[in-house]
């Protein structure tokens, strides 16, 4: 390895540095510059390649070669005086042309490598195969099409024998005959069929140097000639299907206009293919809108859409797809269905599914929604008393989902696994409520049942029974009821055998049941009995914070029931439904939503204000509210009546100053939750100010 001491830094020492650093033959013992801020220099500090101003001070007898890069006479005469014997001294002018046609050189390359690319990606990406010998017959070009066709490895064939790799080769031959052959057709080692043109390479004097050929797998071409042969039958099979179906169809192209319609259609409509072929998707509706019309514009499918066909006005209920090929709409499809010929069917899957309730229970936990502290305190509750066998009741206004309560304490229970049944106690008339909780005796009455007939709690037995609107119970099922509870046992109506039960009892209702109480309507020793567990669900002004987590849910069961996709409410609606008293609870807001949704036009997506029903006017401020409470002192009122009355006009007072919000009310007052919820039962107040 030499020594080599660079004398100049500028642009073309720089170059001969970088040189001098990619070969293992020199070593740059130095680099000089008088200018510190050289090119060459700077490069130079980066490698750690030492540096300086004076050549002088680095000229040793160990420095092999010195490289005036200066372009100063006087600096190279300096040079050659100072030269030791073995010491190679390269002028300026020589520098510069090894830089020059090194740079030049480096040019070259890159132009070739930038052409070798650009016909490697055309070689390459080229679906036709592509594959060239030299002289000797060895491989010297074979693309990834090759590859593919042919089914062998490029680094398997390339340098090798074309006999040796393919057999059936007839590129020897052209390198014999130097003529061209176009077009041939062969049959490759693996079965593929190919059609291959085959050219002799010569160079700028006529002589060959090579063979090339090009050539294309016919095999998928062959296989494609087949299926358009079969084209025609397949198409008539097809056609055989649709007119064979005993569903009605019709077919409309991306235009709108029929295309098809099946006999079955034809049936159903009464319209013949000449009134629908070739006609505008609207030929065939007497009442509503085109469902062919609209899903060719919204590229969506329609579910569910009731309309009139025909001239008959035949009621039908229609589906209707789009026909979507290689992402291009080509048309849509209907299917319509008769709604006469399904009615039948809809009133038995409607009792079906009435006899299902009342035998199981549909809800758990988990389909409660609310995350407000109200809700998530009743849930625990609930929880609670369901790992309890002890009588649960549900307290609440109509709509709160006392029965979602109900069915999820039933599934979280030791009894899932058993019988649900439900009562709505004020559905009933007295006695028939009565022989359907507790059953009848044969003859117990005109027109019983021969053999007399189980009631209710016999057949939820290791169960539960759900008794909502418990409230409007009679004074004898009262009773009753009450012997269920403290004896576990039923007495059917005109019998007089008693029958064990193992029943929990899940009550329910919207009064005051402390009023009904005291004005006699239900019995006390009743009411203690099932007011074991009392569970207070909060209305649903009590927690605001829960209507955008119930709006999603509730659109979500309103779509599967229209067959819409409404995917949720803008901020301007969520807004206004905030505002809203909801004296009907989460069932009105549910019917609220369906009414939106019901309005708006299918190519939209979101609720928005417009859509929304006109509702009551929002909660007024606390400030606009209720006089401070003022004692009214009487003589005849005892201290307790007046410190009661006291105590629930300030609760009622904080409630409306927190807009109903329970746990800040709690807070605000200093006492548990546990505790307003009692005294608001006691004071009656949920049912009157805090609406």
């Amino acid at each position: 390895m030499q020594n080599v001491l660079i004398i100049g830094a500028g642009v073309g020492g720089t170059a001969l540095l970088k040189i001098f650093m990619d070969t293992d033959q020199m070593r740059v013992k130095a680099i000089i510059d008088i200018n510190s801020h050289a090119p060459g220099i700077l490069f130079a500090k980066k490698h750690r390649i030492p540096t300086g101003s004076n050549w002088e001070c680095f000229f040793s007898e160990d420095v092999d070669v010195v490289v005036d890069a200066t372009g100063d006479e006087k600096v190279f005469q300096s040079i050659r005086e100072k030269r030791f014997a073995n010491m190679v001294i390269i002028p300026g002018s020589v520098a510069y042309i090894t830089v020059k046609l090194m740079s030049e050189k480096e040019n070259l390359i890159s132009e070739l490598k930038k052409q070798s690319y650009i016909q490697n990606v055309i070689l390459n990406t080229t679906h036709d195969g592509m594959m060239a010998i030299n002289t000797n017959e060895e491989i010297i070009l074979f693309n990834n099409s090759s590859e593919r066709i042919m089914g062998i490895k490029k680094n398997e064939a390339i340098g090798e024998k074309i006999t040796a790799v393919f057999p059936s080769s007839k590129l020897p031959r052209v390198l014999e005959t130097g003529k061209l052959e176009v077009n041939q057709e062969q049959e490759l080692d693996n079965g593929s069929k190919i059609i291959t043109t085959r050219i002799p390479m010569k160079n700028e004097h006529g002589d060959i140097i090579g063979a090339f050929a090009v050539f294309k797998d016919i095999t998928d071409v062959v296989k494609l000639a087949e299926e358009i042969t079969n084209l025609k039958d397949i198409k008539s099979m097809l056609e055989a299907i649709i007119q064979s179906s005993d569903e009605a169809i019709s077919v409309v192209d991306e235009h709108g206009n029929g295309i098809m319609i099946n006999p079955a259609y034809t049936r159903i409509t009464g319209l013949t293919s000449e009134q629908i072929v070739g006609k505008p998707a609207t030929a065939d509706i007497s009442e509503g809108e085109s469902m062919h019309l609209k899903v060719l514009q919204t590229k969506k499918p329609v579910r569910g859409v009731r309309m009139k066909v025909g001239p008959k006005r035949r009621d039908v209920i229609v589906n209707v797809a789009p026909v979507i090929v290689d992402g291009i709409l080509k048309g849509s499809v209907g299917v319509i269905h008769d709604v006469s010929e399904i009615k039948s069917l809809t009133e038995e899957l409607q009792r079906a599914k009435q006899i299902i309730r009342t035998l199981e229970a549909k809800y758990s936990f988990e389909d409660i929604i609310g995350s407000s502290d109200e809700m998530q305190f009743a849930i625990e509750q609930a929880k609670l008393g369901a790992k309890t066998p002890a009588t649960v009741l549900l307290r609440g206004e109509s709509g709160t989902g006392k029965e979602l309560f109900a069915h999820a304490i039933h599934n979280a229970s030791d009894r899932r696994f058993n019988k649900f049944i439900r009562v709505n106690c004020a559905a009933l008339s007295e006695s028939l409520l009565e022989s359907e909780l507790f059953g009848y005796e044969e003859g117990a009455f005109s027109g019983a049942k021969r053999g007399g007939k189980k009631g209710l709690f016999e057949e939820a037995n290791n169960g539960s029974i759900f008794l909502d609107e418990i409230g409007e119970l009679s004074a004898n099922t009262q009773a009753k009821l009450l012997r269920v509870l403290q004896e576990h046992e039923i007495v059917r109506v005109g019998g007089t055998k008693s029958i064990p039960i193992n029943v929990r009892v899940i009550a329910a209702t919207n009064v005051n049941l402390e009023k009904a109480m005291a004005t006699g309507k239900i019995r006390e020793d009743l009411f203690f009995r099932i007011n074991k567990l009392p569970i207070h669900i909060p209305p649903l002004r009590d927690r605001r914070e829960d209507i955008p987590l119930l709006c999603h849910h509730l659109l979500q069961k309103i779509n599967q029931d229209y067959g819409r996709k409404v995917e949720g409410l803008t901020t301007k609606a969520i807004d206004y439904l905030l505002t809203y008293r909801w004296p009907g609870n989460v069932r009105e807001l549910e019917n609220v939503l369906a009414r939106a949704v019901i309005y708006m036009n299918y190519n939209e997506v979101l609720v928005d204000i417009i859509h929304l029903p006109v509702l009551q006017e929002p909660l007024k401020d606390a400030k606009e509210g209720k006089e401070p409470f003022q004692v009214k002192l009487e003589s005849s009122r005892p201290l307790s009546s007046l410190l009661e009355e006291f105590e629930a006009e300030i609760i009622q007072t904080v409630l409306i100053r927190n807009n109903g919000n329970k746990t800040k009310t709690a807070n605000d007052l200093k006492i548990s939750l546990r505790n307003l919820y009692y005294k608001i039962e006691k004071y009656n107040i949920a049912n009157n100010s805090v609406q």
